[in-house]
């Protein structure tokens, strides 16, 4: 393919709710296609569930992008978030190093584990909802639930005063510049969040409370010894970008979801027991959590993927959306169905990296959801589906703000 003929990415859609058009056309007709990311570098997107799947498993594809020849994602001098070199992260970006981080970790992210934390996240919502209610119908669903709920979770999670969400707001969102960030702005972002959460771990370590940080902080392990401070920074960023931007954005997304087709949201307000399958479908279809669609590897040998020879030297980004519509994986794809069976759809990843904080968000959308079907029966849209907006210029996208009236 021509340099000429490289179509820009991200792609442009019609509405924020529908997957860009050319995913679906990629899709069937050129399963790996390369791609103009916005820093001008090329990248090879992979469109089927069983390629992403597979890139996202194979240890081939290596999460490392700091390396010589990886494309970079962002406008900025670094490349971006994955380009970047991180206090910490080449210790546990891949390999032996990375293995060890999620043995020493996984204890302490269990399902059952995470479960503790529902009454806490129950209760942040009850009262994050009376003041959204308080202040009277139409409300902003994103800014009086959708962001401050996850910072707050992660605040309670790694010990840091519920004051201080504005600053993990600020830094989360900075770090995951595409383009509407200065090389300046993400390195002060930097620097303020290591300063901050390397005095954090220093406190935790030397006066444990009950909170995840001052666990992990205590974790020692006969083969793998203990998590270093370096590594202590690299896991609360880890749950700083995956839980609070994500996770924030996650519960607007699904909650357009829901009332753009009514029926979904009230066939909860029926069957409660439906609130697991229908996060999870929505999970599924989403298609806005993120600009570029899933997390970008490099190769550093030759790969086939579908009968297309991937040369060493290649940055490959497995495109979660595509992944999760493709009809050879899911039957009837572009159907809502939360009764879906084996709905092993890749939002969270796959292999290795697959997210060790899934238990928490699944958490948090089914405490959401559960709560405003419970709380709010009458809930709907202000605004009609195809004027939400898309937030742009981060790697995470999302929408902005989701007006809503009950």
């Amino acid at each position: 393919m021509t340099a000429e003929a490289t179509p820009d990415f991200p792609f442009g859609r019609a509405t924020a709710l529908e997957p860009p058009s050319e995913l679906a056309e990629l899709r069937e007709q050129c399963p790996v296609a390369h791609v103009r990311l916005p820093s001008g570098d090329t990248a090879a997107l992979v469109t089927r569930y069983d390629d992403a799947r597979s890139v996202m498993a194979d240890p081939r594809f290596s999460r490392n992008l700091r390396r010589e020849g990886a494309a970079r994602l962002s406008t900025t001098k670094d490349g971006g978030l994955f380009s970047r070199r991180r206090m910490g992260s080449e210790d546990i970006s891949d390999g032996p190093g990375h293995l060890r981080w999620r043995r020493l970790l996984s204890r302490s992210f269990t399902v059952r584990r995470m479960e503790v934390w529902r009454p806490r996240i129950q209760a942040m919502t009850d009262e994050l909802l009376d003041s959204l209610v308080a202040k009277g119908s139409p409300g902003n669903l994103s800014a009086g639930l959708g962001l401050p709920l996850p910072v707050r979770v992660i605040c309670a999670l790694v010990g840091a005063p519920s004051e201080d969400q504005d600053k993990f707001a600020h830094w989360s969102r900075t770090m995951l510049t595409l383009t509407r960030n200065t090389q300046e702005e993400v390195d002060e972002a930097y620097e303020g969040f290591n300063e901050y959460v390397s005095d954090l771990v220093d406190r935790n370590r030397a006066n444990p409370g009950d909170d995840l940080l001052s666990e992990l902080t205590q974790i020692s392990d006969a083969e793998d010894g203990r998590l270093s401070h370096a590594e202590l920074i690299a896991t609360v960023r880890g749950l700083l970008l995956a839980g609070h931007e994500t996770t924030s954005n996650m519960i607007a997304i699904m909650v357009a979801m829901l009332l753009s087709e009514r029926e979904r949201f009230e066939a909860v307000i029926d069957d409660p027991e439906l609130i697991p399958g229908t996060v999870e479908e929505v999970l599924r279809l989403d298609s806005t959590l993120s600009a570029i669609g899933g997390v970008p590897r490099f190769i550093t040998e030759d790969v086939n993927v579908s009968g297309v020879e991937v040369p060493a030297g290649t940055t490959v980004i497995p495109n979660t959306p595509s992944a999760n519509r493709d009809p050879r994986k899911f039957p009837e794809p572009e159907r809502f169905d939360p009764r879906r069976e084996n709905n092993q759809h890749l939002t969270f990843g796959a292999g290795p990296h697959f997210c060790l904080g899934q238990p928490l968000a699944r958490m948090e959308l089914q405490v959401v959801l559960g709560t405003l079907a419970r709380r709010l029966p009458g809930l709907q849209l202000r605004d009609a589906p195809e004027d939400l907006q898309l937030r742009t210029g981060g790697i995470s996208g999302g929408l902005q703000d989701v007006w809503v009236t009950w």
